[in-house]
């Protein structure tokens, strides 16, 4: 765990007062979650793990362990944290002005494509990597921040461009019922309301019998490694999948798909980097106005966003007939390349591991 305190005497002292740690004890610490990412990866991809297992992990993972860890975090969490309107207005903000940028950059691929183009590199994994990862460099209270953001990316920023993948189809109503379908989706998805339960819990003092919390904790702790390994099982299946459409793919189809994956570069950039800068910048912008955000709660939202893509945009794509191959690499790149680039961010923005 990271503490402001520990380990000063084998660390450089930060501009913002921080302790950097060294990359050597930022290893030992991000190495072990990329590692069971890559874990899943490759069981997968060796063939160990089945096809057909995987969807039972999601359910798994899902449905169970990660809303008790939500739950867990947002029952201890104070309550003003978890309905933070500043971190709310923040990464909003930044999400819509990278729609914007991406969108912009990526105009050829058409409204669909370009819209979970913009999806996939504004939604970093914040439910498979965010919450265990964070809490575990920064301890528990970096929870809250990411709780706020999962429910921005979770409930606006995912209506939004799938509300603007619909624009390009000649269909009657397309908007409205692309809403109506993602409003549905997020009614079913357990994640909000376990986020909601806890913060309730949170708000009204209450607390689970033990013979009711024992489980949910049971459940909470094994919500990270099995989600990690999950990831990679996700990442291999959705790669398979898309050599096996661009095997079958043929002429102008396969032309056309060539051309949108050469983006891939663009939105990974996008993410990994402009995405974090610009939460950074926006954050340190909102302190210099006087708005009630501290610098902690900056470097935790720009490590947030310095995390690969959310795999889920892989299956939404699929669903609304975007190119999901494109999507599974800009997944499959972002979360490769993160195991560096977030162990240097977390270099330059987190106090001292211990």
């Amino acid at each position: 765990m990271v503490s402001a305190g520990a380990g000063a005497s084998r660390t450089q002292r930060g501009p913002s007062g921080y302790s950097r740690p060294p990359m050597l004890n930022i290893f030992e610490v991000t190495f072990p979650f990329f590692a069971l990412v890559l874990c899943g990866y490759l069981v997968t991809r060796r063939g160990w793990l089945a096809m057909e297992a995987i969807p039972a992990l999601n359910v798994f993972v899902l449905y169970f362990a990660l809303p008790c860890m939500l739950y867990r975090f947002g029952a201890a969490t104070p309550i003003a944290k978890l309905l933070d309107a500043t971190v709310f207005g923040i990464w909003l903000l930044c999400a819509l002005l990278l729609i914007v940028f991406t969108m912009a950059g990526t105009r050829r691929a058409g409204w669909n494509d370009g819209a979970f183009g913009a999806l996939v590199a504004v939604f970093p994994n914040s439910g498979f990597m965010g919450v265990p990862l964070l809490a575990g460099l920064l301890g528990p209270q970096a929870a809250a921040p990411v709780i706020v953001a999962l429910v921005v990316d979770m409930v606006v920023t995912t209506s939004l461009c799938i509300a603007l993948s619909r624009l390009g189809s000649a269909q009657d109503h397309g908007v409205r019922r692309a809403l109506a379908g993602a409003l549905k989706g997020m009614a079913v998805n357990p994640l909000p309301w376990a986020v909601a339960l806890g913060c309730a819990v949170s708000a009204g003092g209450w607390a689970l019998p033990n013979v009711l919390m024992k489980p949910v904790s049971m459940l909470a702790d094994a919500a990270t490694p099995v989600a990690l390994f999950t990831l990679g099982a996700v990442l291999a299946r959705a790669q398979r999948q898309s050599a096996l459409q661009r095997g079958s793919a043929g002429g102008a189809g396969a032309s056309a798909g060539m051309r949108r994956r050469s983006d891939v570069p663009l939105v990974a950039v996008c993410k990994l980097f402009l995405h974090p800068l610009l939460v950074l910048a926006m954050g340190h912008l909102a302190m210099g106005q006087g708005l009630a955000i501290d610098a902690f709660t900056v470097n935790v939202l720009a490590l947030l966003a310095a995390l690969p893509s959310a795999s889920n945009v892989t299956m939404l794509a699929e669903r609304y007939g975007a190119d999901a191959g494109r999507i599974a690499r800009i997944v499959l790149v972002t979360t490769g390349v993160a195991f560096f680039t977030f162990s240097g961010a977390v270099a330059l923005l987190a106090p001292a591991v211990k």
